[in-house]
């Protein structure tokens, strides 16, 4: 693809699960040239977590701009805020400006980064996506869980599918990851006891964040409602 030369370079940058520390030094570099800064949010939620973890390492000059992403599984079904939101950064790219898109963990791994991506990478614009530490390898390290060893096969699952396929999923499962499990907890919670899996299951919500939390009895929580950014690790217990 020829590239516009006179255009900027659009950054889409992971910043970890919560903690600025996390970040890799591709990442803070990246973060350091950008002109324009690309805060995602969600439409009940006016701040951005991904801002906040970002913010140390962005210059003065920096100008933030704030894009409403709904919470949808395909984009198409909202054409009309995903297609602003581009024009909205193309218009800044073709301006000479280098823009960032912040994302929480990892851009190319269940990331809102992915939306915004695929409108663009047919617009002729650079675009470089920086990897970024999904929260399940944060949390694993912090709570000293190897997630998968040997001939191990470790099923990632995302606690808002349906739950007939997060039975089917966890059928075939030993080491297991389950994320944003907010949703549907108490019925996640009926289905790891059913599978001998309730012993060895650790929530953590907010990995990272000055308000993190770890539940290792997760049963005795289960009817408690829970934040978006939650996480559980877990296997088969024999």
């Amino acid at each position: 693809m020829t590239f516009n030369e006179k255009a900027g370079t659009f950054y889409g940058i992971g910043v970890g699960p919560g903690d600025p520390e996390l970040l890799t030094v591709k990442a803070i570099n990246a973060l350091k040239k950008i002109d324009v800064l690309i805060a995602p949010k969600t439409e009940k939620k006016s701040d951005s977590v991904a801002l906040s973890i970002a913010q140390p390492y962005l210059k003065p000059s920096v100008e933030i701009i704030y894009q409403t992403f709904p919470m949808v599984k395909d984009f198409a079904d909202e054409t009309e805020i995903f297609e602003a939101n581009k024009a909205e950064i193309l218009n800044e790219l073709r301006g000479g400006k280098n823009v960032g898109f912040a994302t929480l963990g990892d851009p190319m791994f269940y990331s809102t980064y992915i939306y915004i991506f695929k409108l663009l990478e047919n617009s002729g614009v650079k675009i470089v996506t920086i990897a970024g530490v999904p929260a399940f390898l944060a949390i694993a390290a912090q709570i000293g869980r190897p997630l998968a060893y040997g001939n191990d096969i470790l099923t990632i699952i995302p606690a808002t599918a349906e739950l007939d396929a997060i039975k089917n999923s966890l059928a075939r499962a030993n080491s297991t990851v389950l994320m944003k499990v907010y949703k549907n907890f108490p019925e996640i919670v009926e289905e790891l006891k059913s599978r001998n899996m309730i012993e060895e299951a650790v929530l953590v919500s907010r990995c990272g964040l000055d308000d993190e939390k770890i539940i290792t009895d997760i049963a005795a929580h289960k009817d408690e409602p829970l934040n978006y950014l939650s996480t559980i690790l877990t296997r088969r217990h024999f």
